[in-house]
């Protein structure tokens, strides 16, 4: 399925400052030498991308909030893997279950999201 899509979009909770164990068991499994890196580059040029969601807000992912790290930071082992393996990186798409209050949030989330699904985004470099 990687190799039929031009972008790869990643959806899951903030957990424990990462991404779910079985999400890296998958990294580990599927991202092999020699077929994503080192030989075949079998995913070069796609487009990878974060929808991380966490119970907190904005605020708290401040230096100067509760976990003293922005999320861009939480995932930069997510944007080293996919720069490793020739990928380009969109930004990630961010939502806070802490301001999400009236089913009105809800709806606006979901319209965001279809809106960052089919986002252009433009690259200024390679990175590799």
């Amino acid at each position: 399925m990687l190799l039929e899509h031009d972008r790869i979009i990643f959806q899951f909770p903030n957990y424990w400052y990462s991404y779910p164990p079985l999400l890296k068991k998958w990294f580990d499994d599927v991202l092999e030498r020699g077929w994503a890196f080192r030989g075949q580059h079998a995913l070069e040029g796609k487009e990878f991308g974060v929808a991380i969601s966490s119970g907190f807000t904005n605020e708290d992912y401040r230096f100067d909030g509760l976990h003293r790290h922005n999320l861009e930071q939480i995932l930069a082992p997510f944007y080293a893997t996919c720069n490793f393996i020739r990928g380009k990186t969109i930004p990630a798409f961010k939502s806070f279950e802490g301001e999400l209050v009236t089913e009105e949030d809800y709806e606006n989330i979901k319209i965001l999201y279809k809106q960052y699904l089919n986002q252009e985004f433009p690259y200024h470099r390679k990175v590799y």
